[in-house]
């Protein structure tokens, strides 16, 4: 990602703004409500008051088809759905649009976003995860039930090799990286004779009935 315009500077929008800009990208902001744009200029390259479902702010700004623009105007659905076919015409090649439900979802999807997300179900699903399964810390779903995630190692698996878990043949899951959080260092691809620490966190592939098993 070059460069990132973020337009809609609520929680999420300004969120976004402040941790793309601390990670080193290039980010213009833009709301047409002056205090969050104030309130922006600190944390972006570059903070514009305006509307964002301008056209001519749009051609102003000089958007590539390398930009990403992301989107988030709470429940305004014409206001999403405007400045996304507007993107489309420029030719904008990633558009991420942030809706409150599957519905707004569905539409701005048919009109040419390429990333929808719906912040408030992933957080429940993060929360109820994390209820019923608590060794799992963190994960991305995949498709067809399957699933990426951060787990606690069980005190069970402390000391011991993943030769000795046998995590395959027993939980049908695949250990594709450790990450010690003292040092935060990622070993990819971990060998057999690797030893569990209690530092460790394990990051998984598999199906998520299967890694809901290991406790």
């Amino acid at each position: 990602m070059k460069r990132a315009i973020v337009i809609g500077l609520g929680i999420f929008g300004f969120n976004v703004v402040k941790e793309l800009y601390n990670s080193g990208l290039e980010v213009i902001a833009i709301d047409k409500r002056k205090e969050a744009v104030q309130q922006a200029r600190d944390v972006s390259s570059k903070a514009i008051l305006a509307d964002g479902t301008d056209k001519e702010l749009m051609n102003a700004i000089g958007l590539r088809e390398d930009d990403t623009v992301i989107i988030s105007f709470g429940e305004d659905l014409a206001a999403s759905t405007l400045i996304t076919l507007h993107l489309r015409q420029l030719k904008v090649k990633r558009i991420i649009v942030k809706v409150p439900d599957e519905e707004h979802k569905l539409i701005l999807e048919k009109v040419g976003a390429t990333d929808v997300v719906i912040p408030e179900k992933e957080i429940a699903n993060k929360v109820v995860k994390s209820l019923i399964s608590p060794n799992v810390l963190d994960f991305i779903p995949l498709a067809d039930g399957y699933m990426i995630c951060e787990i606690a190692p069980p005190d069970a698996f402390i000391g011991k090799n993943f030769t000795d878990l046998q995590l395959r043949g027993k939980y049908h899951v695949d250990v594709i990286a450790i990450r010690d959080v003292l040092t935060d260092k990622i070993l990819m691809l971990p060998k057999a004779t690797f030893v569990i620490k209690d530092s460790d966190v394990l990051v998984v592939i598999g199906k998520e009935k299967d890694i809901d098993k290991i406790k």
